[in-house]
């Protein structure tokens, strides 16, 4: 887990299906999802602050205004469990650069507050190697949020529990994909409790898909259970899945997370540079960008 640099990358994360499987006693649903990460996302720079105990945090980016800046961000909140769980008395000035629209879906929050655990455990000289991963994933999605653990891991997974059980995925074939969000943010409390219908069964499967083809097929019989919540919430999501099912090569449309964001997967980086070009021109109030899968 941990890094050589203090510069750390938060990818966007996408979930190519999510079913919910069940509820706990706690309130918390539980989940099954296959987790991948898009080369696209936020950026975590920390360097040392000689105050003690002190974190600042600085936002730039396109989305600077649109998240708090103080205790309320997960960045900070990041920061502080490490300090506390690992008894560090030094401090960090952190700058975010913050590209992603917050509250979409592809975990930026979460995604930033892994990034910040990364580049400050480098900071501070922590090996988190040396955690029982297990205890710390959970420990992780109860203090920080159910994405987190799987923003740290940042590798395409199966995840399963409320967030924190993690399966190997097989080798997925290279694809690149279409993101698209209407500027409109969606509350994931909201939409898990505006969930109706029966729990889904998992859909994990073990074998590599023999192609872009074979893995559109397999993810197309599957859900995102979340979607129909979340349009009663958004009904501007249902115009963004049209506009992607239109575009040139697309070949497979989906809601990622609780959304608003969705996506379309295609086979070329053109089509999909091409696709986000079409959905910037004629949506100008929309977020749109291409980027590919980071990891086969």
């Amino acid at each position: 887990m941990n890094s050589l640099s203090t510069n750390q990358k938060a990818n966007a994360k996408i979930n190519l299906y999510l079913h919910v499987t069940g509820k706990r006693n706690d309130g918390y649903h539980t989940l099954d999802s296959l987790v991948v990460f898009a080369d696209i996302g936020d950026n975590i720079s920390v360097s040392s602050n000689n105050e003690e105990n002190k974190i600042t945090l600085s936002i730039t980016g396109p989305f600077a205004k649109e998240i708090p800046s103080g205790e309320d961000n997960l960045v900070v909140g990041a920061a502080k469990f490490l300090q506390q769980r690992y008894s560090i008395t030094a401090g960090a000035n952190i700058s975010l650069e913050k590209n992603l629209p917050p509250a979409s879906g592809v975990g930026g929050g979460s995604a930033d507050a892994a990034a910040t655990i990364r580049a400050l455990a480098n900071l501070w000289k922590i090996d988190l190697n040396q955690e029982n991963e297990s205890e710390f994933n959970k420990v992780l999605a109860h203090d920080l949020g159910a994405d987190v653990p799987v923003c740290l891991k940042n590798k395409n997974v199966f995840m399963g529990g409320i967030g924190e059980i993690f399966t190997p995925a097989p080798a997925l074939p290279p694809f690149w994909m279409v993101l698209a969000n209407p500027g409109r943010k969606v509350s994931t409390p909201d939409v898990f409790s505006g969930r109706k219908g029966a729990f889904s069964k998992s859909a994990i499967f073990n074998e590599r898909p023999a192609g872009l083809n074979e893995f559109v097929e397999i993810i197309a019989t599957q859900n995102n259970d979340l979607f129909a919540s979340a349009v009663e919430l958004a009904p501007e999501i249902k115009d963004v899945i049209s506009a992607l099912e239109k575009l040139d090569g697309a070949l497979l449309t989906r809601m990622s997370g609780s959304g608003a964001t969705c996506f379309a997967i295609f086979a070329s980086a053109d089509a999909a540079h091409a696709g986000a070009r079409q959905i910037a021109d004629k949506y100008p109030g929309w977020w749109a960008q291409s980027a590919q899968m980071a990891s086969p």
